[in-house]
């Protein structure tokens, strides 16, 4: 395994990464925001306003696209093990 293979699956890794956190980080951006919206809209300024739905949130888009972030973890797992194996 030469410099071009470990700089390309450096590259894949931090793409797949990418793709499995983006939609996780979307959902708990746009709560976030509607709730900073609707604490501007009422002047309350709660803590606990923010964190605890964007927790119960998160946590729901994580149990419904789990089965994607599965698929797509497995498929760059398979491809990996395919180059070591063709390396080897």
């Amino acid at each position: 395994m030469d410099a071009v293979d470990v700089i390309d699956v450096a590259r894949d890794a931090l793409l797949i990464t990418l793709i499995i956190s983006a939609p996780v980080m979307l959902v708990g951006l746009i709560i976030g925001l509607i709730i900073s919206i609707f604490q501007a809209l009422t002047h309350i300024q709660e803590m606990t306003l923010v964190f605890v739905p964007k927790i119960l949130v998160v946590f729901a888009s994580l149990f419904v696209l789990l089965p994607f972030m599965l698929s797509t973890l497995l498929t760059f797992t398979q491809g990996l093990v395919d180059r070591m194996i063709a390396l080897g």
